[in-house]
């Protein structure tokens, strides 16, 4: 979905400020396997996926983790740089060709100044970045390894199709060969 279109469903803009949204996000196409940050960078880009794939990464000790999955409709931010100013922990990669529109985290402070609706949305969304992540947290914590995939199919219903077997087993904390039981078992 595009973007003006997406915030229009969940807060109230007239035209002039969906103009200088707009205006201000940057809009590309980005090939699948590009990688848009690697681990440990120092990005300040706030991007909204309008079209396909992506995934947060880290490496440890030499294996490449997948730390989570963003689809169409949702914004991915490094908070570590943007709010912290240290290096953010985690790589971006695009995992099927992608429509993004982007805007640098400055430059979407002043629309946020300017816009009222738009900055109370900011927070609605940073705060849904909070639950994803702590019920991430929990997940892993506190799930079997059938469940967290259970979950994952319910939130992500054609990941199977869009994302590899390796990325998918390292999200969920488990091996290629334990994925493979799980799915060979349902």
């Amino acid at each position: 979905m595009e973007l003006i279109s997406y915030l229009l469903r969940h807060i109230k803009l007239n035209n002039a400020e969906c103009e200088a949204i707009d205006k201000a996000f940057s809009k590309q196409t980005f090939a699948k396997g590009i990688i848009l940050a690697h681990p440990d960078n120092h990005h300040q880009n706030v991007y909204f996926i309008e079209k396909g794939l992506l995934r947060a990464f880290y490496n440890l000790d030499g294996k490449d983790i997948t730390h989570y999955f963003f689809d169409e409709n949702n914004f991915l931010v490094s908070f570590e740089s943007i709010f912290f100013n240290r290096p953010h922990p985690y790589g971006k990669q695009v995992l099927e060709e992608a429509s993004l529109r982007f805007i640098p985290y400055s430059k979407l402070d002043e629309l946020c100044n300017s816009i009222p609706a738009f900055k109370d949305f900011r927070l609605q969304v940073s705060l849904q970045v909070i639950s994803m992540l702590s019920d991430k947290t929990l997940a892993l914590q506190f799930q079997t390894a059938e469940q967290r995939y259970k979950n994952l199919l319910d939130k992500f219903p054609g990941i199977l199709l869009r994302a590899s077997l390796g990325h998918i087993a390292s999200y969920l904390g488990i091996t290629q060969q334990t994925l493979s039981v799980i799915r060979a078992s349902r």
